[in-house]
């Protein structure tokens, strides 16, 4: 038996087939403990113990077989005297026959331990921290996103990928294109929001969130701060008309009019990221189809006909579901609210802006700059505070750090102005896409952009009036800057400047 193995193991293809499976074998072990041991452990843990040393395991064995048959064909054409020097196979041989059931032994645990990994990959494929943290620099800006979302509970795949294994192979291959990217560097900065390649909405918002149970409406109160000395503060509630599609909870209504419960909704597109939007098809519960082409820019029968259509759904509208940019001016008023930035500072709703808002080439210069800033404008203009608070002043940069780091991001150059927040329409078009009253009908019908369509304003000011639930007020604009219906609220308010 000795001389057997001798004269197998002078094949240098199987010998090195052998090491590398053994080599691999130990490491898978290695790495696994340390995977069920560690209680975070890293991601490079899994994509080791799971993917790369089980490839080099499969490669070393598929080596063995090779080399033998490589080997044997060698032998073939050795004289009678060489041949006769080689081994010869009996399984009346007790040692043969022992290799032989050891061999098989063996593949059978390893077929199992391979079964179990292989489960192990794909769910760790399907990991958070797969998706998030393996190519930490590249997906920085999504994983942060996430995990201040309210969503931070939710698997990546659940919304990207969902179930099914057409959409899991078709999410891989995309993966794979991704990481030749990452390794050549060919990556885009930003990565682009996949709107064209999600599932429908239907497959996987409406797994958590029924549209059929939606009705009524949503009391929503909006605090802004602004840019003056005091940092005057302006509260704005509203009656949200959320509504609902089903008509068995009533008449397709408010804003989830929009639903395909109640009425489709098909749309055509400009742009990538679907913020222009000149031609819109209705059709309601009756069957009756309704046509608006934007008035800058008629399309044609033959176009329309040609061009893509998107049925509208969910994620047209709440297209920033979980990785949200928070604009600086929303993000300041939202830590003055809540206390993290203290109002009694002057200015510091304008400086607050400025600095985030400044141009810096990394996340460390923009650390930089964000202290300096700060320190420098009330060294200058009120050196009382910088001499009396300076721990009040020292926890207030860090907030304003906080801020940047959670929404820009200029290694990848995105933040809040490169992926736009369909909701509402303050920062960005959104409702205003469609409802800018200047989509028209062959009917002269025109999607109006009355405010009372989607909301009552109840009150505004910074003094909560006498809340009217039925009429509501007029909107009041806090500078008067004519009529209104001239303007959308992004062209002043861009996110980065505070009015």
């Amino acid at each position: 038996m000795v001389a057997i193995r001798e004269k197998l193991f002078r094949n240098w293809v199987t010998l090195a087939g052998t090491a590398l499976a053994v080599v691999s074998l130990g490491n898978i072990f290695f790495f696994f403990l340390i995977d069920i041991v560690s209680a975070k452990p890293s991601p490079y843990t899994g994509i080791v113990a799971y993917m790369v040393l089980p490839a080099f395991l499969v490669c070393g064995l598929i080596l063995i077989p090779l080399g033998l048959w490589w080997d044997r064909r060698r032998r073939l054409k050795m004289t009678a005297e060489e041949a006769a020097k080689l081994p010869t196979i009996d399984f009346n041989n007790p040692a043969q026959r022992t290799a032989l059931f050891s061999f098989a032994a063996f593949a059978i645990v390893f077929l199992m331990l391979s079964a179990a990994g292989s489960y192990r990959a794909y769910e760790y494929t399907d990991s958070v921290e797969f998706c998030g943290q393996l190519c930490h620099s590249v997906m920085a800006p999504e994983h942060t996103a996430y995990q201040l979302s309210a969503h931070a509970r939710v698997r990546c795949v659940d919304c990207h990928v969902g179930t099914g294994a057409s959409w899991y192979v078709r999410s891989k291959l995309s993966g794979a294109r991704q990481v030749l990217a990452v390794a050549f560097n060919t990556f885009p900065r930003p990565i682009p929001t996949p709107v064209h390649n999600l599932r429908p909405a239907q497959d996987t918002c409406e797994q958590c969130h029924w549209p059929k149970k939606f009705h009524g409406a949503q009391l929503r109160s909006f605090t802004h701060f602004s840019s003056d000395e005091k940092n005057t503060m302006r509260e704005v509630s509203l009656l949200v008309k959320t509504g609902g599609g089903d008509p068995d909870t009533g008449a397709p209504s408010g804003i989830h009019w929009h639903m395909n419960i109640g009425n489709e909704i098909t749309y055509i597109a400009s742009d990538e990221r679907h913020q222009v939007i000149p031609y819109i098809r209705v059709k309601d519960l009756q069957g009756r189809v309704m046509e608006y082409t934007a008035k800058d820019s008629p399309l044609s029968k033959q176009q329309i006909a040609k061009l893509e259509k998107r049925r509208m759904d969910c994620i047209d509208c709440h297209n920033r579901p979980t990785h949200v940019y928070v604009p600086p001016d929303q993000a300041v008023d939202q830590s003055l609210h809540i206390g993290k930035l203290n109002p009694s500072l002057p200015f510091i709703k304008q400086q607050a802006v400025a600095v985030l808002t400044a141009d810096y080439k990394t996340t460390p210069d923009a650390m930089v700059g964000i202290a300096t800033g700060i320190h420098d404008f009330y060294t200058a203009k009120y050196p009382d505070i910088e001499k009396n608070r300076i721990e009040e002043l020292r926890s207030t940069i860090s907030e304003i750090q906080r801020i940047y780091r959670s929404g820009i991001f200029p290694e990848m150059k995105l933040d809040w102005r490169t992926h736009p927040n369909n909701i509402g329409h303050y920062y960005f078009n959104g409702c205003f896409r469609c409802h800018d009253g200047q989509h028209v009908a062959k009917d002269g019908h025109i999607l109006s952009k009355d405010c009372n369509t989607c909301h009552l304003i109840l009150s505004q000011g910074e003094k909560l009036a006498q809340i009217d639930m039925v009429k509501g007020t007029e909107f009041k604009h806090p500078v008067d800057i004519g009529d209104l219906t001239a303007v959308n609220c992004s062209d002043c308010h861009t996110g980065g400047v505070s009015p």
